[in-house]
């Protein structure tokens, strides 16, 4: 199966943010999509895509039954629970849903002899960054429970490839952002915890009050700095992850990034030119496990899965997700 012969893929968390895009690119592209998602934070009106199977990775008997409807030639897994500061508070459903439930998912991989995986990670897994351009030797130490359950997975893939002949993608995320330039989906999370989603709803929505959370790291505007990767180039290194499966073997691990980091209060400035609206913020308390800068060095996947971003500029990026708040689809 190469990239454009199409072939059976199984997008866990399909309903979600990342996932939707995914599912909407793989059909695009001709492959033949199933959706497996619990809806618990995703959203049915984002199934738009290929067939849908309601389940939860942390229940076997669901696993079972998707996979036992087609022969998948591939999974894409996005199903992950993801707010660092929930994470801090309930470890012990991130340790359930991340890892757990991504066990359940392999091991059933196994039994049905699906040997091609593209994980969803994140830079989290690094912590506090030792250096300005993060590459992937940097140390890993993430900083809280949700790092450390997508860390522990990469960690049982490598495992599961020794072991069991298991090829696997991980690809570590920097900061998720934007929506389809359409505007079919985009993102919408409840509650919403990203920066540039946040921003925009505070000029939308009366009464909603933009929070800036800490302002004494030691950048330059005192505020966290991050660097922003459409979620379209995000899906594209996707497909080429499966590419590269197609001729690869092992258990690999890139990051996606776009190279530039972002403060906080220039996202804001962004946002207020993108939008025309003088976007007014608070400054409350630095929030627990956040670091104070992420800037990825994606010289890796840019090299191995000739990936090549679109969207490098946070403002294109902050546009894209301007158009879908201004009429989201859900």
């Amino acid at each position: 199966m190469s990239a454009t012969s199409g072939g059976k893929v199984l997008v866990c968390g399909g309903a979600g943010y990342i996932g939707s895009h995914m599912a909407a690119m793989l059909a695009e592209n001709g492959y033949e999509v199933t959706v497996f998602d619990n809806l618990s934070t995703g959203h049915r009106e984002a199934l738009k895509w290929g067939d849908f199977f309601e389940g939860d990775l942390r229940n076997p008997d669901d696993l079972k039954k998707v996979f036992h409807s087609k022969d998948f030639d591939a999974v894409f897994h996005f199903s992950g629970l993801i707010v660092v500061s929930e994470s801090v508070e309930r470890p012990d459903i991130y340790y359930d849903n991340n890892v757990t439930g991504t066990l359940n998912l392999l091991d059933e991989m196994k039994r049905s002899g699906v040997d091609r995986f593209v994980f969803s990670s994140t830079a989290a897994v690094y912590g506090n960054p030792v250096s300005d351009i993060i590459n992937e030797e940097h140390p890993l130490a993430p900083l809280n429970p949700y790092g450390r359950s997508k860390l522990y997975i990469e960690e049982i893939l490598r495992d599961y490839h020794r072991a069991f002949g298991l090829n696997s993608v991980c690809l570590r995320y920097f900061n998720a952002a934007g929506a389809r330039p359409d505007g079919i989906i985009g993102e919408a999370h409840d509650p919403e915890t990203h920066l540039i989603p946040n921003i925009l709803l505070s000029t939308l929505r009366e009464g909603r009050e933009l929070k800036v959370f800490g302002d004494s790291y030691a950048t330059p505007d005192g505020t966290c700095v991050r660097d922003y990767v459409h979620v379209q180039d995000l899906c594209s290194a996707h497909l080429l992850a499966l590419e590269y499966l197609n001729t690869n073997s092992g258990a690999e691990v890139f990051n996606l990034g776009s190279g530039s980091g972002f403060s906080v209060l220039e996202v804001i400035k962004a946002a207020s030119e993108v939008t025309g609206i003088d976007i007014q913020y608070t400054i409350e308390s630095a929030r627990s496990g956040d670091s104070a800068r992420l800037v990825a060095d994606s010289s890796k996947a840019r090299e191995a899965l000739k990936w090549r971003p679109r969207y490098d500029d946070v403002k294109t990026i902050i546009e894209t997700a301007w158009r879908w708040h201004k009429n989201p689809t859900f």
